[in-house]
């Protein structure tokens, strides 16, 4: 896992010319401590989407950021197939308006 991150992030600085390290690390982090990574990852499908799919789908939405965060506290099912998302409530609603901001600054 963390391989294949570095590999990203490296990439995608290559690509890119942004800097995405310090973001990606901090939207980790945030995973982590959520425990969003119990269902999803930045790079590879786990039980939810990537995180780098969903950036992807909301680029370029108006109030992505927004909806994403509420989205995080609510839950929801059918954007990506049958696959559930339990509402989250415990996370905070400044952690998940990061959390949404650092995913859509990942495409």
């Amino acid at each position: 896992m963390q391989r294949a991150l570095s590999v990203f992030l490296f990439l995608t600085f290559a690509c890119t010319g942004k800097a995405v390290l310090a973001d990606t690390e901090k939207l980790q982090t945030m995973l982590q401590r959520n425990n969003c990574t119990a269902c999803h990852m930045i790079d590879k499908r786990k039980y939810g989407p990537k995180m780098i799919e969903v950036a992807e789908k909301y680029a370029g939405e108006e109030g992505a950021a927004k909806k994403l965060a509420a989205k995080i506290k609510a839950g929801g099912t059918g954007v990506w197939g049958e696959d559930i998302m339990p509402p989250q409530p415990q996370v905070s609603d400044a952690d998940a308006r990061t959390m949404a901001e650092l995913i859509l600054g990942l495409k």
